[in-house]
């Protein structure tokens, strides 16, 4: 194994005569190496501290009496920290309820997005079906289309659930899903999700760039379509199915609209729409009598929001920290791909 060693004198002195030679070339080229570190590392520095430091900022808020945020000597480091901030969020917020809650939903949505457009993605990049142009048409249209749109109509879809009248012939009535989780799924197994048409999009460009020779050499050997598309093309394009379950993961856990159009947040709190109305229990938590809500200052309300959100990146922090290698290597063979 090769070590590296400090430069000797002969070595300066062949490195300017090479320079010499060159007519500063050289010279140029090492300055030119050094300016583009030292660029690159400027960067790179930039970059993190652009991303960190809002969370070292919150995390030092989340730490200062209230005192302190109104001590004009105190900046980053609390003079009299305490833990108690985080107590108070937790009962705002309905904590740990409204996180188990959270997390049950999300990887339950998460689940049935990877596994349907998986499959849809395969479809689109290796099967021709009548309109199969229309039908891509759509699933642009689902990215570029905001789902505001057709908050109406989601409303009345599952306010007012039925089946071709079935339900409507055998009960007399149609039913409502809504305040259950049954809209959630019934959306995400049939490519109606929140972001499904992404998904759609990156699955199928990358079992795209996959050699049809891999499955006519798996037809060759005996299996069926089905067989080749779990044991041969799937474990190929798991970094970019897991990849998909990442971004599902981390939209899911911040969503406010769907969460609000579906659930019953007294019966099923979830954390996001907890911290969304934070703001609106303060007064009341902080009175002593609650018939007399009191008014919560601004930087109160502010430190204890940011703890909120503290609380809920913390999750996605640790599934990223678990995940990046495989988010990355995903990234990388999408580009080598194509």
């Amino acid at each position: 194994m090769k070590t590296k060693t400090a430069a000797q004198p002969g070595d300066k002195a062949v490195l300017r005569a090479k320079n010499k030679q060159s007519g500063g070339y050289v010279a140029r080229a090492k300055a030119k190496k050094a300016l583009i570190s030292l660029a690159r590392g400027l960067l790179l520095f930039g970059l993190c501290f652009m991303i960190i430091q809002p969370m070292l900022t919150r995390l030092s808020t989340s730490l200062m009496a209230e005192k302190d945020l109104y001590d004009s000597t105190v900046v980053l480091v609390p003079r009299n920290p305490t833990l108690d901030n985080f107590r108070i969020v937790f009962d705002l917020t309905n904590f740990p309820r409204s996180m188990i809650n959270t997390l049950w939903t999300t990887l339950l949505v998460s689940f049935f997005q990877v596994i349907a457009c998986t499959l849809v993605g395969y479809g689109f990049a290796r099967y021709n079906f009548p309109l199969k142009k229309f039908w891509f048409a759509c699933v642009i249209a689902v990215i570029v289309i905001p789902p505001q749109t057709i908050s109406t109509s989601l409303y009345i879809t599952f306010t007012n659930f039925d089946i071709f009248g079935i339900f409507r012939a055998l009960t007399g009535n149609s039913l409502n899903l809504r305040g259950s989780v049954l809209p959630y799924v019934l959306m995400s197994a049939t490519c109606m999700g929140l972001k499904d048409g992404l998904y759609i999009y990156m699955l199928r460009q990358y079992f795209r760039g996959i050699p049809k020779s891999l499955e006519e050499a798996a037809f060759v050997d005996g299996c069926s379509t089905m067989q080749t598309f779990v044991q041969i093309m799937l474990p190929d394009a798991m970094p970019t199915v897991l990849s998909c379950f990442l971004f599902s993961f981390v939209w899911q856990w911040t969503d406010l609209f769907y969460t609000r159009n579906f659930l019953a947040i007294q019966s099923r709190p979830i954390y996001s729409t907890e911290l969304s109305t934070i703001v609106s229990r303060m007064s009341r938590y902080f009175s002593s009598d609650a018939s007399k809500p009191i008014i919560v200052p601004v930087g109160r309300q502010q430190q204890l929001i940011s703890i909120g959100v503290l609380i809920c990146c913390i999750p996605l922090i640790i599934l990223y920290i678990f995940t990046q290698r495989t988010f990355v290597q995903s990234i990388a063979m999408t580009g080598s791909k194509e």
